[in-house]
């Protein structure tokens, strides 16, 4: 999945979907864009409409990141994790890096990449 897949799929496909799977490209590209948008606002001095689209985005983002903690075989609540300084800052990070965990509760996963499908198992 690309930069604009994964935007558009957080913004407009799945804007408030907690369900399902989310893989490591989609999860990572969205919160590039939420940097970058951010980021954009804050140099234009734009700060306060930059906070009404963070504020916007702040829906989709849980969903993502829920969607990713699931494709890891947790619950989207570990997004709690986050409220706790350092350690769970690293230990959420150390979460959503990983690869996808296989068939779970949650579903199938996110589709692989045609590359990466056409290589044999335990070679990605």
């Amino acid at each position: 999945m690309d930069f604009k897949q994964a935007v558009l799929r957080c913004v407009r496909d799945k804007y408030a979907d907690f369900n399902g799977r989310a893989g490591r490209s989609e999860f990572w590209w969205f919160a590039l864009a939420c940097v970058l948008v951010g980021l954009l606002f804050s140099i234009l001095r734009l700060e306060m409409i930059g906070a009404l689209v963070n504020l916007a985005l702040l829906i989709p983002s849980l969903a993502v990141g829920s969607r990713r903690l699931h494709d890891m075989g947790k619950s989207g609540w570990f997004q709690l994790i986050w409220l706790i300084p350092f350690i769970g800052w690293i230990i959420l990070i150390y979460w959503l890096v990983q690869p996808s965990a296989g068939p779970n509760e949650y579903g199938e996963g996110p589709a692989l990449p045609e590359s990466a499908a056409a290589l044999p198992p335990g070679a990605a």
